[in-house]
């Protein structure tokens, strides 16, 4: 697979969630909820992630910069690394992969970077807009926008079950944005068909070298940090 096609994937990820990001910024207030299509399992909640995956926040302002400045070396070291197994020709699905976790992972960069200084703060009442005089965060601490929410099952446990009985619960309850969704896409068809993207033929293996745990891991880490 040529580097090309990889580039073209994450730019296509990355015009689409930045789009719907910008959109769903401008277009509703903090909290809004819209169903899409008039389904009530697929709904546009706006909502802003502050820190790191499930809303987990990490040290204050300080803590915002150094993550979102480990996410930056994260996405640089991503850089190099696509361009290390497409020229070591790996496998196209592999490839693909990569592309995706880190077309996510550069998404989600972005709002941290830029958004505070580019959007002024969504609110209950009030729809930011963009290219305000004065934004609201500085550089590195802006918030991550996200949006997609699959509300399919809402019910509740049974009551013979400990501790959570009678407790409700839903599926799928988690709100998030295609960044988000194509790191994990990435890293489900990683997991799915790791044999087969390294598969051996004739004794040889198909790419020049298979990658380390710590690569995968590390592919997988600069964009799970969100």
């Amino acid at each position: 697979m040529k580097l090309r096609s990889a580039v073209l994937i994450i730019v296509l990820i990355i015009i689409a969630d930045q789009a719907l990001k910008v959109w769903i910024k401008t277009t509703y207030p903090f909290g809004h909820i819209v169903d899409v299509l008039g389904l009530s399992w697929f709904k546009l909640y706006f909502i802003e992630n502050e820190g790191m995956a499930w809303g987990w926040k990490f040290g204050g302002e300080w803590g915002k910069a150094l993550l979102t400045l480990f996410r930056l070396a994260a996405v640089i070291f991503g850089s190099w690394y696509l361009g290390r197994i497409v020229k070591q020709k790996y496998s196209k699905g592999f490839i693909i992969c990569a592309a995706l976790i880190y077309a996510g992972a550069l998404g989600n960069l972005i709002d941290s970077m830029f958004y505070g200084m580019i959007f002024e703060n969504s609110t209950y009442s009030y729809v930011a807009k963009m290219f305000p005089k004065e934004g609201y965060a500085g550089f590195l601490h802006g918030h991550v926008v996200d949006m997609l929410y699959f509300p399919i099952i809402h019910s509740t446990y049974p009551d013979w079950i400990p501790f959570i009985g009678g407790k409700e619960f839903e599926f799928f309850s988690p709100i998030f944005n295609i960044a988000d969704a194509s790191i994990s896409i990435g890293v489900i068809i990683l997991l799915l068909f790791q044999k087969r993207f390294f598969k051996k033929e004739d004794g040889a293996e198909v790419h020049a070298a298979k990658p380390s745990k710590a690569d995968i891991s590390s592919n997988y880490e600069l964009g799970n940090i969100e």
